[in-house]
């Protein structure tokens, strides 16, 4: 059982399932309380009742090993009697609580918080609420009193004040003005000594359009810091104030001041000035639905349910042409490789084939590309074919539409052709530096014609590419610059892409212990909470647990926790079938395993390979190695997993190595 433990409030705990934990008295929650006051370290034993008593009673030391063991009881319930505490233990002269960070909230807020700085606004925005949600009270609340407490207390409260400030810095930066002015009044009320509050809270108004009230603000700040300190506002809230009179272009003026008016504005001109049945109003609508995509979130899943809609209401009107320009105008670049909602993707490539063969034969090449790359991103994901013959659809598709785009005149007809390419270039394992090649040219096309969306797209796929060939200084390099143009040009789903990535870096080149990169995932899970992706979302947080098991030769996990296989399912039941039935279980795996599709060629493939394989070696299903064999052989040299960009099962040449030694011993029956 995973218990938590709560001291931002009053010291609780909880089970699993929510249910507060009987801690029984004042002084077994001091125990506690005391113990995550140190971090894990040891506090010994006359420490403890130092701490517990003014004047301790002659039986003391007795009392508190009372307190601990029924501490364990409460936190350790289906422990054996005999056997070894795991969470509250005994170490030398005294006791240590050695839970993990994300179950401790004090310091999980404190993780989270340390790592929302270094964070686009958006996740960091999104990480910091979670993390301000985990408090219910001041801290340590039952022992604010006790000298034990002080400096904890004090720290913690100063940290959650600077974690208020940030999340306000990350929500004016994502023009969030107007929504942020009610949070950041309440907390300069509260602490009104805080003078960089005070800045957000007048640059808060000042981009809602309220410049009065910003300017009433700073006055209001200077009145109370003379009242209750006796002294002036600081240089940056007098430079503020100059620059809010003279409406300096630097503060911005916020989607709240200027430009909300402007859209207000042009939207009610369109709105006059286009008949509402006019087809330039598709077209219209296909470029706001382009705008919602890179917005990640909401914004994602409406360009998703509403561009289906648009492309069958144009072609219903009769216009290929017309259709074409619909359908095609939908250039979102996309680096993952499976299809958030598969038959939304049919209706998509139904609608493309269909417009294509009623285009004239002659001309409409742009239109043609476009639809043509339309086809290969929406069948992404297909399996590999495991015999010559046509290629299939998708890749033909690609192909074709990469020739016409080098044909004409069009950067940008040709960024969107090359992630057609992109996504199609997963018929067989070890395509990484293709893909690298293709990243390459599409970084340096689009930062020479300044298409910043395709520029993201290309050092994301060089971060995958060069990921898994090992290369991590190369892979920093990309991901640091995808993070840099994304926070300059407002595109949150990026850094979904980069905080995952420098998990990865730490599983791969063994920065960390176990718990600690588990705890790096569950951390990373948390930014595909509400970004727009499930084809993502799905499964994933598992697997990549799942995944650093396997890579250190350990068992899949046999309970519900962490076992929400999504798509990746059929790959890891074998496994799990092992797991929790050893021996017996090989005959059922074995059958799992002969029954086995391929997984389809994406950015995960190598990895559902090296999963079946682990399978087959303990089952011994040699069919399903010489599978895995071929399957891999291409992948020689390269990271399994890695070029997902988000988890690895290790080099491929010690899978091909443990798949050699299988098949040389006794035969799998």
């Amino acid at each position: 059982m995973r218990v938590a433990i709560g001291v931002l409030g009053p010291v609780q705990a909880w089970d699993e399932a929510g249910q507060e934990l009987a801690l029984k008295g004042p002084r077994h929650r001091a125990v506690l309380a005391r113990l995550v006051v140190a971090r894990r370290r040891v506090v010994p034993v006359n420490r403890l009742v130092a701490d517990l008593w003014t004047e301790p009673p002659p039986d003391a030391v007795g009392a508190v090993r009372t307190f601990v063991a029924a501490l364990r009881r409460a936190l350790e319930p289906e422990r054996a009697p005999r056997e070894r505490p795991r969470l509250l233990v005994t170490e030398g002269p005294g006791y240590a609580l050695r839970a993990e960070p994300e179950t401790v909230d004090a310091w999980s807020f404190e993780r989270d918080a340390e790592a929302a700085a270094t964070l686009p606004p958006g996740p960091a925005a999104k990480l910091l609420g979670e993390a301000l949600a985990r408090w219910r009270g001041p801290a340590y609340a039952d022992f604010a009193d006790e000298p034990w407490t002080r400096t904890e207390r004090a720290r913690l409260a100063e940290l959650r004040l600077q974690a208020v400030e940030a999340e306000a810095e990350a929500r004016l930066a994502l023009g969030l003005a107007a929504e942020t002015v009610p949070g950041l009044d309440a907390h300069v009320a509260d602490h009104p000594w805080r003078e960089h509050a005070w800045g957000l809270l007048a640059l808060a108004l000042y981009r809602s359009g309220r410049q009065g009230d910003a300017l009433a603000v700073l006055r209001r700040a200077r009145a109370l810091l003379a009242q209750r300190l006796g002294i002036d506002p600081g240089p940056a809230l007098r430079r503020l104030e100059r620059d809010i009179l003279d409406q300096a272009d630097h503060l911005g003026p916020g989607p709240g001041g200027v430009a909300q008016r402007v859209w207000a504005g042009a939207s009610a001109a369109y709105d006059k000035a286009v008949a509402s049945g006019a087809r330039v109003r598709l077209e219209s609508t296909v470029g706001l639905l382009r705008g919602l995509a890179v917005t990640g979130g909401p914004g994602l899943v409406a360009a998703r349910e509403h561009r289906l809609a648009a492309a069958l209401a144009a072609e219903e009107l009769g216009d290929a042409e017309l259709a074409a320009r619909v359908i095609g105008a939908y250039d979102v670049p996309a680096v993952w490789t499976r299809v958030d909602d598969p038959p939304q993707a049919a209706g998509i490539v139904g609608v493309a084939e269909r417009t294509l063969a009623a285009l004239p034969p002659e001309g409409y090449e742009a239109a043609r590309a476009r639809l043509l790359t339309t086809i290969a991103l929406e069948a992404r994901g297909a399996p590999p074919a495991a015999e010559p013959g046509p290629l299939p659809r998708g890749r033909r598709a690609a192909l074709e539409a990469e020739r016409l785009a080098r044909s004409l005149d069009d950067p940008a007809l040709l960024a969107f052709a090359l992630n057609g390419r992109f996504m199609q270039s997963f018929h067989r394992t070890g395509l990484a530096s293709d893909r690298d090649a293709t990243g390459a040219e599409l970084v340096e096309l689009a930062a020479r014609h300044g298409l910043v969306t395709y520029e993201v797209l290309g050092h994301l796929i060089r971060c995958q590419a060069r990921s898994a060939l090992g290369d991590f200084p190369a892979a920093d390099r990309h991901a640091g610059a995808t993070d840099s143009l994304a926070e300059r040009n407002e595109l949150p789903l990026a850094g979904v892409f980069t905080r995952w990535y420098r998990v990865l870096r730490r599983a791969a080149t063994g920065a960390d212990t176990l718990a600690g990169t588990e705890a790096a995932y569950r951390r990373a899970a948390r930014v595909l909470d509400g970004a727009g992706m499930p084809g993502l979302e799905q499964g994933l947080l598992p697997l990549a647990l799942l995944s650093l098991r396997v890579a250190r030769g350990l068992p899949a996990p046999t309970d519900a926790k962490d076992t929400a296989w999504g798509p990746y399912a059929p790959w890891i039941l074998p496994l799990v079938i092992l797991a929790r039935e050893g021996d017996d279980g090989r005959a059922p795996a074995r059958a799992a395993l002969r029954a086995l599709p391929d997984p389809p060629g994406d950015l995960l493939t190598e990895a559902m390979w090296c999963l079946a394989a682990r399978a087959a070696v303990d089952a011994g299903d040699r069919p399903t190695l010489l599978r895995a064999r071929a399957a891999l052989a291409p992948a020689s040299g390269e990271l399994a997993g890695a070029g997902s960009g988000l988890l690895t099962l290790g080099p491929v040449d010690v899978w091909l190595g443990v798949i050699g030694a299988a098949l040389e011993g006794p035969s799998g029956r």
